[in-house]
């Protein structure tokens, strides 16, 4: 079995999380970590049984001793860290989003084509079981309709926000924002399992920041509509659901697909239509292990087979979903410094 061995750039609770799924993988070999501050680094080295710290990207990514790079860094830094990395060789897992700006993502892209080596965002909701019933149910809804995706979740810091701070979380200087954190989650599913839309409409609320704090965004296709909407200064329990003209399918929560349900529709021999009470469970939860495991094991099984993009994370749904991401900003008036660059 090809053991991998990872660095990690960034110390922050998702690095953590990552780690913890990772670790399901016997192929995952956590060898380095990555901080601007050795006490943090060797915090964190100490922390999780890490061999090996560094406070210098250049010298992680030109050591001999990894083969690969999680990078969990701050939005605006992820295209430059992850250049630097695939320059020195290193495959590169990239945290959602994968840059600023579709800009940006291509950069990445083309460098991991020149040095041949393999790159992925981290969008863990697509690459999990749960995911792929869904793909392998979408025939029992007949014609698509609808889309719709929900995705709402008051943050702590919008509360420092209130009293004066600013938080990374609502900072444009860091590519943040609500789109870039946690709407990213409805749109990216709906790029995989639909592609491209033909147009969008956004609205949202921006903050004093100049980034938005929640949005909602119509996205018309050929023949149907997707209604996204998301938020980090408001909550909702709303499910996930797509409806088509034979029946629905249901889904708890997008950004981490539990329980999928479809409720079939139709013309029974009496010519009346029947809404059926009882929804068909297609699955309770069929993820035996933790979700960044698929995440990690979709990354490794690309190196170790020599491909440089997922099939489903793939560099095409990447650029597309930024481009979507920047257009959603340019109706907002949100902008970033690394818009500029």
């Amino acid at each position: 079995m090809a053991e991998i061995r990872f660095g990690v750039v960034g110390t922050n609770f998702i690095t953590g999380w990552l780690i913890a799924g990772a670790r399901h993988d016997k192929r995952f070999n956590l060898t380095a970590v990555c901080s601007r501050e050795q006490s943090t680094a060797e915090a964190f080295a100490k922390r999780h049984n890490i061999p090996f710290t560094f406070t210098s990207l250049e010298d992680m990514a030109a050591s001999p001793l990894i083969d690969a790079v999680y990078i969990a860094s701050p939005n605006f830094m992820h295209a430059a860290q992850s250049v630097l990395c695939m320059s020195h060789g290193k495959h590169v897992l990239c945290e959602k989003p994968i840059a600023s700006n579709a800009k940006e993502a291509r950069v990445m892209i083309e460098a991991s084509e020149k040095y041949n080596v393999a790159l992925m965002e981290a969008m863990k909701p697509t690459l999990s079981p749960n995911f792929k019933v869904i793909l392998d149910n979408l025939g029992k809804t007949g014609k698509i309709r609808r889309y719709f995706a929900s995705y709402c979740q008051y943050s702590s810091r919008y509360d420092k926000f209130k009293m004066g701070y600013l938080p990374n979380a609502f900072n444009p200087e860091y590519s943040n924002g609500a789109i870039m954190d946690i709407g990213v989650y409805t749109i990216y599913p709906m790029i995989v399992l639909f592609g491209m839309p033909d147009s969008l409409t956004a609205s949202g609320s921006i903050l004093s920041s100049g980034t938005d704090g929640q949005g909602t965004v119509m996205f018309n296709y050929p023949d149907m509509d997707a209604i996204v909407m998301y938020s980090k200064i408001a909550d909702s329990q709303l499910t996930t659901e797509i409806q088509g003209e034979r029946g629905n399918i249901t889904i708890d929560r997008i950004n981490q697909p539990g329980k999928i349900y479809f409720t079939p529709i139709g013309i029974n021999e009496g010519g009346k239509t029947q809404n059926f009470k009882s929804p068909e469970l297609l699955t309770a939860d069929v993820q035996s292990k933790d979700p960044y495991y698929y995440e990690i094991k979709e990354f490794i099984d690309l190196i170790t087979s020599g491909k440089r993009q997922s099939t489903i994370n793939s560099h095409t749904n990447s650029v597309n979903t930024m481009i979507l991401l920047d257009e959603i900003r340019r109706q907002l008036g949100v902008t970033f410094p690394a818009d500029n660059l």
